[in-house]
């Protein structure tokens, strides 16, 4: 057994040349491969250049270099932040002892592939739900604190600020910087809205970037980026500033502006605008007043020259002679009434005296009365000695009974 094939042991160990020659031999083995990925550092030195390539999903990202040979037959217009495709062969240098991606060939990824990844991205979140305009939350008409995300010492910072203080000085930001380009963006910017959402001073978020090609705007695309916007409960402004190509914030997002400045017009209003308005109100108010009060003072005009308000006297003056006349048949009426009421009580009174008892005792009859109060009707009711009560026109009498005389009457 050679030493080369012989284990390696703690009595035996291998030299680092032979352990450095097998890490060689078994890279060496992989070849040349063909990989996608995305551009996160790219920079140029003595006319190589040496950069690293991030994978699209997982965090893995790679060195490589492009030695000026090969640089001169790739795209010129490579740069930090595109995804390319490239073909690169692993290089263990066994003196350094370091592991080098030699690239051979570099390109842009088609944007037919891109384009048609994140129209099944749209398709799927328009499936869901996440574009409806009925989830769109209306802004505030003045907010008074408003969340600002984008690059630091940017244009589009400048822009909102800028714009925005122009229309209302007193406006007042919560501003979370975070990088719009490159691996970290998605991750930077998703943080900054949930950070801001939680908030409860911020009453609006604007994400503010001030353009970009296609692949640099891919960030504002980024799925978990979209869901985070889509679950905040804060109205957000998507500010990316690119017509020609729109990213999947924009669809989610309650407005989408197109520009950093249109969101600042956008967010609040402008105050000579609105005190104009104010002053348009103020007059359109005194306009109507002054209209009403004057079409007041000619209904009261109007009803003063009236004759019923001319002379205060017509009332009495007309009413008078009617009232004469009122007072007048009053009178006549009550006293006939009063004279129909004096026959009918001599008319009765009349047959009152007639029919009284006392009349028949003045034309010189009696009344007998028993002893026990009751009237004598027939002599046989009295016998010899009932003593009776006599009633004459003028006073009582008591007396007692005889015999009675023979009644011719009877004998007959």
């Amino acid at each position: 057994m050679t030493i080369i094939d012989a284990p390696s042991t703690v009595d035996a160990p291998w030299p680092v040349g032979l352990l450095s020659s097998k890490i060689k031999g078994w890279i060496d083995r992989l070849g040349a491969v063909w990989v996608e990925g995305e551009i996160t550092q790219w920079g140029v030195s003595g006319g190589n250049v040496y950069g690293k390539l991030k994978d699209l999903e997982i965090d893995a990202t790679v060195s490589f270099t492009i030695w000026s040979s090969v640089k001169a037959k790739i795209p010129a217009d490579l740069k930090q932040g595109d995804r390319v495709i490239a073909l690169i062969k692993p290089n263990y240098w066994v003196k350094g002892g370091s592991l080098t991606m030699q690239v051979f060939e570099m390109r842009h990824v088609g944007l037919g592939d891109l384009l048609e990844r994140l129209e099944r991205l749209r398709q799927s979140l328009r499936a869901e739900g996440l574009f409806d305009q009925d989830r769109k939350r209306p802004l505030p008409f003045l907010p008074d604190c408003i969340g600002l995300i984008t690059g630091r010492d940017s244009d589009a910072e400048k822009d909102v600020l800028r714009n925005a203080q122009l229309r209302w000085p007193a406006v007042e930001f919560r501003i979370v910087y975070a990088a719009v380009q490159g691996d970290r963006a998605a991750a930077e910017v998703t943080a900054a809205l949930r950070t801001l959402d939680a908030d409860p001073e911020v009453d609006v978020i604007i994400v503010a970037r001030g353009g970009g090609d296609f692949q640099n705007l891919l960030v504002f695309s980024d799925e978990t980026l979209v869901r985070a916007a889509a679950a905040c409960t804060t109205p957000i402004i998507s500010a990316i500033g690119h017509e020609a190509d729109r990213p999947l914030l924009d669809d989610v997002a309650d407005l989408r502006a197109s520009t950093p400045t249109d969101a600042a017009k956008r967010v609040v209003p402008d105050v000579a605008e609105e005190l104009a308005g104010v002053r348009q109100a103020r007059s359109r108010i005194g306009t109507r007043v002054t209209n009403l009060i004057r079409i007041e003072i000619d209904r009261l005009e109007q009803l003063r020259t009236r004759p019923v308000l001319a002379s205060t006297s017509w009332i009495v003056d007309s009413r008078a002679e009617e009232l004469t006349r009122y007072v007048a048949r009053g009178s006549e009426l009550l006293h006939r009434v009063i004279e129909r009421s004096e026959t009918r009580i001599a008319e009765l009174t009349g047959h009152l005296r007639a029919l009284s008892p006392q009349r028949t005792l003045d034309r010189g009859y009696a009344i007998a009365q028993l002893p026990d109060g009751s009237a004598l009707r027939d002599a046989v009711d009295a016998p010899s000695g009932t003593p009776l009560l006599l009633t004459v026109a003028r006073g009582k009498l008591s007396a007692t009974a005889a015999d009675p005389a023979a009644d011719p009457s009877r004998e007959r």
